[in-house]
């Protein structure tokens, strides 16, 4: 007769998605990047050796080890903060470094409805002589302007997922001419959530469904490259105003960090800077149809 399951530590559990995220950056990082005559003896891999990681950061080659297999559960802010320095990490890298060594501290609340924040809104109002959009978690937007829609040549309603419409539409490959770049992006995007929420099973479904159906993004996912969405720059071609470049910018409030108000900033005096009251006005007239 079977008794109850034991029950497990979580500190003990393993953390397969620390070990992969490590093993990546540690895969990318040359001795001479890291500032270090490279070990003696035949390299098989293309980045440092475990054992170097490990000396950069302080710690024993075993335990290194053990962090790279997701043998240990969480790390602590020091360790995270000597294998960020070791590892080179830039500050969303480091910010997701430490989102995967303390997984289980973000549990539920993710399915309740989205609500646009009011605050947000209120900026996109003021700033609708720029394209605006309003993303909340797992991409989903919540709120957009005319422009936008003029912009991208697609009316996203809310509750449409940004993410399916980046990745899958082909129009959206037609108009975003640095559509890789930008695709890339936000498949790191997608990532950067999943650290900060990793129970959220709406969001793991999502990504299932986009490396499944798009083969660009199942490699993307495994590069395991992490970003925020912020400073990214995108390139339209617009049918009627022409090449039009614009630096996206997200914003997000202190008191609601799961939505990013996405501002398409432009050069002034640029010749995007001097088409947008131009498409602003075919925006106002499709309005009115």
């Amino acid at each position: 007769m079977y008794g109850p399951h034991p029950r497990t530590d979580r500190r003990t559990r393993p953390n397969p998605a620390l070990g992969a995220f490590l093993r990546s950056r540690r895969d990318r990082l040359t001795p001479a990047q890291a500032g270090i005559h490279p070990l003696p003896g035949l390299r098989r891999v293309p980045g440092l050796r475990k054992e170097e990681v490990a000396a950069l950061a302080g710690i024993s080659p075993d335990h290194y080890s053990r962090l790279e297999q997701g043998r240990q559960r969480t790390l602590s802010d020091d360790l995270c903060e000597a294998l960020a320095r070791a590892l080179n990490l830039t500050d969303v890298e480091r910010n997701h470094l430490r989102s995967l060594a303390d997984p289980g501290s973000r549990r539920g609340g993710w399915d309740r409805p989205q609500q646009p924040e009011p605050g947000l809104l209120r900026v996109m109002t003021a700033l609708d002589h720029l394209p605006t959009l309003l993303l909340g978690r797992r991409s989903e937007v919540l709120a957009t302007n005319a422009l936008l829609a003029e912009t991208l040549g697609v009316t996203l309603e809310p509750g449409t997922s940004f993410a399916r419409w980046l990745l899958l539409d082909e129009a959206a490959r037609a108009r975003i001419v640095n559509w890789a770049d930008y695709a890339s992006a936000a498949v790191g995007a997608l990532r950067y959530e999943v650290g900060q929420h990793p129970h959220d099973h709406a969001l793991a479904a999502l990504i299932k469904d986009l490396r499944a159906q798009e083969p660009h993004v199942d490699r993307w996912w495994h590069d395991q490259g992490v970003t925020d969405r912020t400073s990214v720059t995108k390139r339209i071609a617009h049918p009627t105003g022409g090449p039009l470049e614009f630096d996206v910018e997200a914003v997000t409030l202190p008191q609601c960090p799961d939505q990013q108000l996405v501002i398409y900033t432009v050069e002034p005096d640029s010749p995007t800077a001097h088409v947008l009251p131009l498409l602003r006005n075919y925006a106002r007239q499709a309005a009115r149809v």
